[in-house]
């Protein structure tokens, strides 16, 4: 027979460690949970009460669960689910929430199927908060995606995008490239130091990015080298390639100190061809918009280049794509 004080001891003992347990949850940002089936039941311990800002006393519906969860996130928990309750399996799932107080989240969701008699029965697991964790490796793939000057895209990135767009099984419909040449910039450094050319180089990227809004990506690559990805027909690239020597060639006035730069660009229609030919394409293009005096631009060949530099004049002069007043003429350096 047992003592009645084992009795006591012993229930205390287990109300100790569930209470551990509780207090070992809540640091962590997590609870358990239970979805019975088919009935679809929720039952919730008091850290995923917590992750949803549901009230405690308020008895969780899965319907209206469901839509705190992002539509990309909702359907990936969908399959997921659906296969792991057909085969009787696991899951996990980084899901990105809206709770029931509009505060924004990410769980991570374990799942396993419990069966019986070859049926799921039930559907159980741990939902964590990992929001901090999410922020975090968001910076640090945003560190590691842009360059830190004027946050465009950096080198690395533009490479990686390009690949990826010439790639022969990418399903890519007409995009341009533009390769982007800062002229008199180094008359900038010299003149007032390196400190007021970073100032310059970012009203540049500035501009650049403001013209280009609709680009696939912007890209500081260089120096005072950019690059932009256009998808679309062609003559928008060179509509904005001449908007953009436009936008560069106005003076940038920081404090009291007025700079004057200009910009020439080389254009390049992607026809099918890997990325390092459309590079090589652009890259005489902009060579071209150099020996043309500068500020402008030039569109290298579509097909195999007649001559060494590879490059055609603009389809249509700058001048017929901006006002007169916007092309004065070009910089002397």
């Amino acid at each position: 027979m047992t003592h009645p004080d084992s009795k006591t001891s012993a229930s205390r003992a287990l109300s100790h460690d569930r209470r551990v347990l509780e207090l070992a949850f809540r640091a962590a940002r997590m609870g358990v949970w239970e979805c019975s089936l088919p009935g679809e039941r929720l039952l919730w311990t008091e850290g995923v009460y917590r992750l949803f800002d549901l009230p405690r006393d308020r008895v969780p519906d899965r319907r209206r669960i469901l839509e705190c969860y992002s539509a990309a996130s909702r359907a990936e928990l969908d399959t997921l689910r659906d296969e792991a309750i057909r085969t009787l399996g696991e899951f996990e799932l980084d899901a990105e929430i809206t709770t029931l107080l509009g505060r924004r989240r990410w769980i991570r969701i374990t799942a396993t199927v419990e069966g019986r008699d070859g049926t799921a029965h039930r559907i159980f697991g741990v939902k964590r908060d990992i929001t901090d964790e999410r922020v975090l490796l968001e910076r640090l793939r945003y560190v590691a995606e842009h360059e830190p000057l004027t946050g465009l895209a950096n080198r690395m990135s533009f490479q990686a995008r390009l690949d990826g767009l010439t790639a022969p099984v990418a399903d890519q419909g007409g995009f341009s490239l533009l390769l982007v040449d800062l002229d008199g910039f180094k008359a900038v450094n010299d003149t007032h130091g390196h400190a007021q050319g970073d100032r310059v180089l970012k009203a540049a990227a500035g501009r650049i990015a403001s013209v280009c809004q609709g680009a696939l990506l912007v890209a500081r690559i260089g120096g005072d080298e950019f690059a932009v990805i256009l998808e679309g027909e062609a003559g928008l690239a060179e509509t904005l390639a001449a908007a953009t020597v436009a936008a560069l060639r106005q003076p940038i006035v920081e404090g009291t100190v007025i700079c004057r730069i200009g910009a020439s660009i080389g254009v390049a229609h992607h026809r099918g061809d890997d990325t390092e030919r459309l590079v090589a394409r652009a890259d005489a293009a902009l060579y071209a918009a150099k020996l043309a005096g500068r500020n402008t631009f030039r569109v290298g060949e579509d097909q195999e280049p007649a001559s060494p530099l590879g490059f055609a004049p603009a389809s249509r002069p700058v001048a017929a794509l901006m006002s007169d007043e916007l092309v004065p003429a070009a910089p002397s350096t």
